[in-house]
């Protein structure tokens, strides 16, 4: 979510379907961003995003991987990753530290957004503003994002400038010079950042509380940016303890996508990244969430308001958190394709029942996020048509998940969807910076490469029966967040 502000971008990548247009984008798995990279981190979103064929749907099912990356280890523990694409010759060069705002300390909410604000400073070797100089000067552009789970930075360059870049990532990584008036001059854009984010939008003040409020203990529950109260607290200690903590080439995964081969790049990397010394392993240590027993309402009534909205939110499984096993350990892949067949677009069933054959809804769907370190979501929304109760819309939404509940989805559904994610996945290769994206955000949270290369095959494997019985594990009675979201006069 960096918000340094020439830079950046956008609002959280809502996670949280507490609003339709979030939803829609697939809620990122725990990754709540609030910058435009990593909004467009999830899977999905990024395989939409994408597009050249090196593959045909049939070479995905038939055993070839996606980006088809190498990889190798440094001295020091940080991984590397070559995604070669020669069309163009150009790379990007991205950057990415196991650390978001899921792991501050407790009180020091903003940490790790503040902190990306501030790697845009100086070293004694490039001073403050030279690092952006060097990128403008070679004609690239830069940018970089904070999410609940991970930091990362990138430039793209023709290619005969990687080692520039790197050279500068390098350095910073350890040599940042952290000074008081510029830490403070930060924090106020940070400040107006979140003011102009979160405090003048309706729809992410309720987003903020929904988190809060679905998330009992897991550090999910704070926003990116940080309360208000605890960015205004943050001092020079607080973020140098962040910084030394957590930025180390064993806590970092670099990944390079573009015109350039594993041999080409493995000794840049030795003469760069490779110099910095190892460090003690970082043990990403979090408290677990508990089993909750009570739903919660959560209604936000507000003048700025133009279209209300309502959701109904569950705590679902990830697929890291599946990966490690335990009853739930086979739902991510389904719950996927569920999303897809009773929430994704106007052919689901969601969208024709509410908006199409009922005229309740001007929108409804569905959204899951697959992809982040620690549990994740479900969630429905919808927004009333003119004249509608926001009661007769929760109830018509809640006689649908009875249905799905009861009856389950239908066979042909599940094929048209899993057919349809398949394809996406196809053109994903296409984008320069794709590969590096999916890859980078699936690394960084502790997933694996082969985790990515094998996504098709493990969408194309999952059975109408996983389906239902991934929707029956999350949704069956299970506590949910039930947010209202309402015009009115403010008093």
């Amino acid at each position: 979510m960096s918000l340094r502000k020439p830079r950046h971008r956008q609002s959280s990548v809502k996670v949280v379907a507490t609003r339709p247009e979030t939803a829609k984008k697939k809620a990122s798995g725990g990754v709540c961003s609030i910058n435009p990279v990593s909004r467009g981190l999830t899977w999905l979103s990024l395989v939409l995003a994408g597009l050249t064929a090196v593959l045909s749907p049939l070479d995905a099912v038939a055993g070839h991987g996606v980006f088809n990356p190498q990889t190798f280890t440094l001295a020091n523990g940080m991984q590397v990753v070559v995604v070669s694409n020669h069309r163009m010759p150009v790379v990007t060069h991205m950057l990415w530290y196991k650390a978001g705002a899921a792991d501050e300390a407790p009180g020091k909410t903003g940490s790790a957004h503040l902190l990306e604000h501030l790697m845009f400073k100086g070293t004694e070797s490039f001073p403050s503003g030279a690092f952006s100089k060097n990128v403008a000067r070679v004609g690239g552009s830069e940018n970089a994002f904070t999410s609940l789970d991970y930091t990362g930075y990138y430039q793209t360059v023709a290619v005969q400038h990687l080692e520039k870049m790197m050279t500068m990532e390098a350095d910073r990584m350890r040599n940042l010079i952290l000074d008081p008036g510029e830490v403070d001059t930060e924090r106020l854009v940070v400040l107006e950042e979140r003011r102009q984010r979160t405090d003048n939008d309706p729809g992410a003040i309720l987003r903020e509380h929904v988190n809060a409020a679905l998330f009992l203990n897991y550090p999910y529950r704070r926003p990116i940016v940080g309360w208000e109260h605890e960015i205004r607290a943050l001092n020079v200690d607080d973020l140098r303890t962040f910084y030394r903590k957590w930025y180390s080439p064993g806590n970092a995964v670099l990944v390079v996508a573009g015109d350039i081969t594993m041999a080409e790049l493995k000794p840049v990397a030795e003469r760069t990244y490779g110099k910095i010394p190892g460090s003690p392993f970082v043990d990403r240590a979090r408290p677990g969430e508990p089993p909750q027993s009570a739903s919660r309402r959560i209604s936000l009534k507000d003048a700025r308001v133009r279209q209300p909205s309502w959701s109904r939110t569950y705590l679902a499984p990830s697929r890291h958190t599946s990966i490690a096993g335990g009853p739930e350990s086979l739902h991510s892949y389904a719950l996927e394709v569920l999303a897809g067949v009773i929430g994704g677009g106007a052919t689901s069933q969601i969208y024709k029942a509410l908006v199409v054959d009922r005229k309740l809804a001007v929108s409804a769907g569905a959204g899951y996020g697959s992809g982040s370190l620690g549990p994740t979501r479900f969630s429905f929304y919808a927004s009333p048509a003119p004249g509608v109760s926001m009661e007769t819309l929760e109830q018509a939404m809640e006689e649908e998940v009875a249905k799905l509940l009861d009856q389950g989805v239908k066979e042909e559904d599940v094929g048209r969807v899993k057919k349809s994610m398949i394809a996406e996945a196809v053109y994903a290769r296409d984008s320069l910076s794709g590969g590096a994206r999916v890859l980078g955000s699936a690394l960084v949270s502790g997933r694996t490469i082969e985790d990515v290369e094998q996504w098709p095959h493990r969408i194309d494997a999952v059975t109408l029966d996983q389906v239902n019985a991934a929707a029956r594990a999350v949704l069956d009675g299970r506590p949910s967040i039930t947010a209202v979201l309402e015009g009115k006069a403010s008093p």
